[in-house]
């Protein structure tokens, strides 16, 4: 009896946090030429960005495809401007931050695609949570490149500061896609400063999925 109270009692507990590493994953450049100075840690990633745009980006273990909750803390020093985010050619932000979700038959057929490939998969729907832009705290914007794919979730304007942010993935993806989440895949972490031609110091730490 006192064992089965113990397994029941597992059950119905909620699933303890997973600590993201932000080391070891790959640089997407945009530009032969140019990217963005990365330096990842085991818990943390700094970034600093001159008139420049690229992506840090990793896949996910099959165990981890579940996860419907996330947290993180970022913070910025030198910001960009603000932009208008739904502009494509125009649209800098300080950092955002994708989550990337396609139904698990389709991911296990993508299981060793890059980034590049995995946002063009027609199944695929993405989440970018976003520091910088010009419209408020909690607008659902339409994503410039990824159409009807992806959504922009603005969490800070364009600003310096730090904060804490916890985010409800599973809701998020209903308000924006209209259906239960799939998969989540993969993360990426961009910068982007190149269309206003400025400079970025910013980083993010502590990722949590649960």
């Amino acid at each position: 009896m006192i064992k089965a109270i113990g397994l029941c009692a597992a059950l119905i507990l909620p699933a303890q946090a997973l600590a993201i590493p932000l080391s070891g994953w790959t640089e997407q450049r945009f530009s032969l030429f140019s990217g963005n100075d990365w330096r990842q840690g085991s818990d943390s990633v700094s970034v600093a960005s001159n008139g420049a745009v690229s992506m840090l980006w990793t896949n996910l273990p099959t165990a981890d495809w579940g996860a419907r909750t996330a947290s993180w803390s970022w913070s910025v020093s030198t910001s960009v401007p603000a932009t208008d985010l739904t502009r494509k050619g125009g649209d800098d932000r300080n950092l955002s931050l994708y989550f990337v979700f396609m139904p698990e038959e389709i991911a296990r057929q993508n299981a060793n695609a890059g980034i590049r490939q995995l946002l063009k998969v027609r199944e695929a729907r993405v989440l970018m949570y976003v520091w910088g832009g010009n419209a408020p705290r909690g607008s659902l914007l339409p994503s410039p490149y990824l159409g009807n794919q992806g959504k922009t979730i603005v969490l800070r304007p364009a600003e310096t500061g730090s904060a804490n942010e916890q985010v409800d993935l599973a809701a998020d993806y209903r308000r924006s896609f209209g259906e239960a989440p799939t998969a989540l895949v993969g993360l990426a972490i961009s910068a982007d400063s190149d269309d206003t031609n400025t400079t970025i110091t910013a980083g993010l730490s502590r990722l949590r999925l649960e």
